[in-house]
């Protein structure tokens, strides 16, 4: 009886530093995922910004173009 109860406590500490290890690893993963969420939002909205900023200048030379266009039908009138 006694040789049975420490062959159940030896797999329990087996199976407790197995568990604590896995653990770990899991945080270290999920540590690494939280850094590359971080940078991909950081660098999604960098793209926002500079998408922004393109539309913005598109839309100006878009409103000269038509200006140009709008002179050019009241010349030609």
């Amino acid at each position: 009886m006694f040789e049975i109860l420490k062959k159940i406590q030896a797999d329990l500490a087996s199976f407790k530093a197995e568990v604590n290890t896995r653990f770990e690893h899991v945080e270290q993963r999920f540590g690494s995922l939280e850094d590359l969420v971080r940078k991909q939002r950081r660098d999604t909205a960098g793209l926002l910004v500079m998408a922004k900023s393109i539309t913005g200048n598109f839309a100006e030379e878009l409103a000269a173009v038509e200006e140009r266009v709008a002179a050019l039908e009241a010349r030609g009138g």
